[in-house]
């Protein structure tokens, strides 16, 4: 999956087609709407500022899936966020799921 904005490079029937050939799919924000891309861009400018340090060691395209492998798992399973109660994405779904905040956890404000 690609997300873009609706700039003629990415409307192009050029880039139609490249992306149609190496079996991917676009996805573009609603035209004159930043915000729809605000989510993905601070992703993946997380990602890459936290990745910043290995990258110039990458010489492959098997380095920098394993890295961002790495970093995805990390993301979700440890990585807490002030937005999501503290809490990594995947805490954060068990507990709005379950209603249970995590044992020894307890938010902010709840103390």
């Amino acid at each position: 999956m690609i997300h873009s904005d609706q700039g003629t490079h990415y409307t192009s029937l050029k880039f139609i087609q490249l992306v149609k050939s190496r079996e991917l799919r676009r996805s573009m924000s609603r035209r004159g709407n930043c915000w729809d891309n605000a989510p993905q861009e601070s992703f993946f400018g997380h990602m890459k500022n936290e990745l910043a340090g290995e990258i110039p060691s990458w010489t492959s395209f098997a380095d920098a899936n394993a890295s961002i492998d790495r970093w995805m798992d990390y993301y979700n399973k440890d990585r807490c966020q002030w937005d999501l109660a503290k809490l990594s994405p995947n805490k954060f779904y068990d507990y709005i799921t379950t209603y249970g905040y995590p044992a020894g956890m307890l938010p902010q404000w709840a103390k």
